[in-house]
């Protein structure tokens, strides 16, 4: 009996999850246009070009950043998932918080480590098999310092599991 409800529910779920990106949205696209198609953006960000790039932080608990970036006239000529470890591996010392905003979009966590005067960025992203999220060392002047991956907590806390991916949390 309660699989005849826990189905359809199940199904609209996923249905919502694939309208988290740009989807079809057709290069040209103004900027209202795709703020009425995916909300308000998470950030923005100047291109050197005289254009803007937009982030839409999506997916459950971050895992998914889109950066849509608009010409001079503010016209889509693009977009991209960039929670991605190629982008990640670009992330160098010496770079600022404006470059790294402007590259992977905002951070899931942020903690300090005061006896290295660093602000930790995390960023939780889809590593399937491996349940892990990148970090970014940020001292206190907004600059790089270094970067790390590591094992996501979530998936290390006995209280989450849905197929080992820490979605869901299960009452003792």
């Amino acid at each position: 009996m309660h699989l005849r409800f826990a189905l359809p529910a199940l199904a609209a779920l996923l249905a919502a999850c694939t309208s988290y990106g740009p989807g079809a949205l057709p290069k040209g696209s103004s900027v209202a246009a795709v703020t009425q198609t995916m909300g308000p953006p998470t950030g923005e960000h100047a291109l050197p070009s005289g254009g803007r790039r937009l982030e839409f932080a999506r997916g459950p608990f971050g895992r998914q950043t889109y950066m849509l970036d608009f010409d001079a006239a503010g016209l889509l000529v693009g977009s991209q998932q960039v929670l991605t470890e190629a982008n990640f591996n670009a992330i160098q010392a010496g770079m600022s918080a404006a470059q790294v905003l402007s590259l992977i979009g905002r951070p899931a966590k942020t903690w300090g480590i005061s006896r290295q005067k660093q602000i930790v960025w995390s960023y939780r992203y889809d590593s399937t098999p491996f349940c892990q999220w990148f970090m970014v060392g940020m001292g206190y002047d907004d600059v790089v310092v270094d970067t790390a991956y590591g094992p996501d907590p979530l998936c290390d806390d006995d209280d989450f599991s849905i197929f080992g991916r820490g979605i869901f949390r299960i009452g003792r």
